[in-house]
């Protein structure tokens, strides 16, 4: 199948469905007959520009396209700047060298990094996220303390 038509299929899944993950979303593309690997449904979702997040309602997280959730305030959006998103999620940053450590509510760790990963911050070389809890690994000790400092601000000014 070409790629153009399995990334439609992908759309109206994703609009026509409530989704929690990349297994279920494979799994469904399955039934209606798409075969793919985790790396090519990956790349889809990246390209697709799906991101995942919480519903309203409770802990259930879905897949969305960033148009559909540009006017909903508790979705980090295509358009949101990165200031918003670490006062939004962020609870507590920490450093070890040029590693941080930041805690975020559960479920929410991975919505910062994709934040920060999207954003492209030259002190950034990649991050890992776990449930509530994200490590971010920096180009050295000074960067680390730079961006540190940013989290840390931008937290603290939202809760003044």
């Amino acid at each position: 199948m070409k790629k153009q038509k399995r990334q439609e299929i992908i759309r109206e899944l994703i609009r026509n469905n409530k989704i929690d993950t990349q297994e279920e979303l494979s799994q469904r593309l399955l039934k209606v007959g798409v075969s793919t690997t985790q790396a090519t449904l990956s790349r889809d979702i990246r390209e697709l520009g799906i991101i995942k997040n919480r519903y309203d309602d409770g802990n259930f997280y879905a897949l969305f396209e960033y148009d559909e959730v540009l006017d909903n305030p508790n979705f980090i959006s295509a358009n949101m700047d990165l200031v918003e998103v670490f006062s939004a999620y962020i609870l507590s940053v920490s450093r070890a060298a040029f590693i941080i450590i930041v805690h975020t509510g559960l479920g929410e760790a991975d919505l910062l990094a994709n934040a920060i990963d999207g954003a492209n911050k030259q002190e950034v070389l990649g991050t890992i996220a776990g449930a509530d809890t994200l490590l971010i690994t920096c180009r050295d000790e000074a960067s680390a303390e730079k961006f540190e400092r940013e989290m840390n601000d931008a937290r603290t000014a939202n809760r003044s």
